[in-house]
């Protein structure tokens, strides 16, 4: 917590490695432009966590916590800025009984000045389930290198089973209403956006029907 309050920026190393020292200095010099993203999530304090004995999910990791953390999963800065836009789905709307993969587009602009590569992130949020499920799950990514101000268009593929749950009779099903999708370079909370600047995209999918499939594990 002192650090991000007094220091401009932070390298996370891990376990560089006897060439550490050598790639740390081309980041800090400018000879390489990191693109590291988190995969977990840094809480400001151990209060933050439940009790070790406490072995359901409510506030772990990013898909069930509720504070705010102090750097959170999929989050990472680099010497580039990045945009994204026009997200589109196909289908947007869809019966359940007529199920197939659904195709995800977004356009990714570098507008900075500096070359780098971003971590196209893609979540969903399941707004009418009914049980319990995570606030948005991290379903897709993809790492894309992007010239000054280059567009680019990246696709994902959204299959039946990313939008599924585990029922309380421990069966993977898929119910009908409605799904929103998002998609930038971080996961689609406020404290990722106080720290970026930046924001992601969403649209909301929306499956349509009254009954509840069963689909495959």
């Amino acid at each position: 917590n002192w650090a991000q309050e007094n220091i401009a920026a932070i390298i996370e190393c891990w376990y560089p490695g006897e060439e550490g020292g050598t790639a740390l200095a081309d980041v800090i010099l400018g000879k390489y432009n990191p693109a590291g993203r988190l995969p977990i999530t840094f809480v400001k304090s151990v209060d933050q966590l439940p009790p070790f004995t406490d072995y359901s999910m409510k506030g772990r990791t990013y898909r069930y916590m509720k504070e705010e953390p102090l750097y959170p999963f999929g989050y990472g800065l680099s010497y580039s800025k990045f945009e994204y836009s026009d997200l589109k789905l196909d289908p947007q709307v869809m019966d359940i009984k007529e199920l197939k993969d659904i195709e995800v587009e977004v356009t990714v602009k570098n507008t900075s000045d500096i070359a780098g590569e971003d971590v196209v992130q893609l979540y969903i949020k399941d707004i009418e389930s009914t049980v319990e499920v995570p606030k948005y799950e991290l379903k897709g990514f993809k790492r894309v290198y992007l010239k000054p101000q280059e567009s680019k268009t990246i696709t994902f593929r959204i299959t039946p089973r990313q939008l599924g749950l585990i029922n309380e009779e421990g069966r993977c099903v898929l119910e009908p209403g409605e799904f929103k999708i998002y998609v930038g370079g971080q996961q689609p909370d406020e404290r990722s956006k106080a720290l970026t600047g930046e924001d992601v995209v969403s649209v909301v999918l929306s499956v349509k029907g009254k009954e509840i499939l069963e689909i495959e594990y």
